[in-house]
């Protein structure tokens, strides 16, 4: 029995390569060990480890050492890397770009991309998505949530839509029709709960 293919972008072996190809061409000027890769994407760092030498067979990515770390930074000077890094902006972009924007404002207790981004992400048929629908719980300055917003799109290429809600309405029973929809269909974290020690 075949494996079903990641949907955002069949050309992948999986969601977990897209999610770190967007990481590291999204990001041209950083380097990642492999540990900081596979906590961006939610992977096992064996994984990671496994995929980053097929990204570098494959000529995308460069890698150098630095005592026991193995750093991996996109390949910017291949002929496939403008290409791909608008691909992968428009696909997996939402995964990379927007956790640090969001991260470093204050109030922000979680945030999920749901909508078509997330349905396709949780490999449900349908087209392309146009847009990216994010959901802010939390008291954050609605300023600054616009402001990354806007920087979300000059990166994505496309809107990001941002809905905000209290953290009450998130956690508490709430029978609001809007919050009762979201938690009934598929949810990407970008931010996960914070816990307080």
């Amino acid at each position: 029995m075949r494996a079903t293919p990641p949907v955002l972008l069949p050309l992948l072996r999986s969601n977990t390569v897209g999610e770190m190809l967007a990481w590291l061409y999204l990001h041209p000027e950083n380097e990642y060990s492999t540990t900081d890769l596979a906590t961006h994407v939610g992977a096992s760092q064996s994984t990671v480890s496994r995929e980053a030498d097929r990204l570098f067979s494959a000529g995308l990515t460069v890698e150098r050492r630095h005592g026991n770390l193995r750093l991996i930074r996109a390949d910017m000077d291949t002929i496939v890397a403008k290409p791909l890094t608008d691909l992968l902006a428009v696909t997996y972009g939402p995964a990379a770009v927007l956790p640090p924007l969001l991260a470093s404002i204050a109030g922000i207790d979680e945030a999920y991309v749901y909508g078509s981004w997330a349905a396709r992400y949780a490999n449900h048929a349908g087209p392309p998505p146009r847009d990216v629908d994010v959901l802010i719980v939390g008291s954050a300055d609605a300023d600054k949530i616009y402001d990354a917003a806007r920087t979300a799109e000059r990166a994505l290429g496309r809107e990001v839509n941002i809905s905000q809600i209290p953290s009450t309405f998130w956690t508490g029973d709430s029978d609001d029709p809007f919050v009762t929809s979201l938690r009934s269909k598929p949810l990407y974290p970008l931010i996960r709960k914070r816990t307080t020690s």
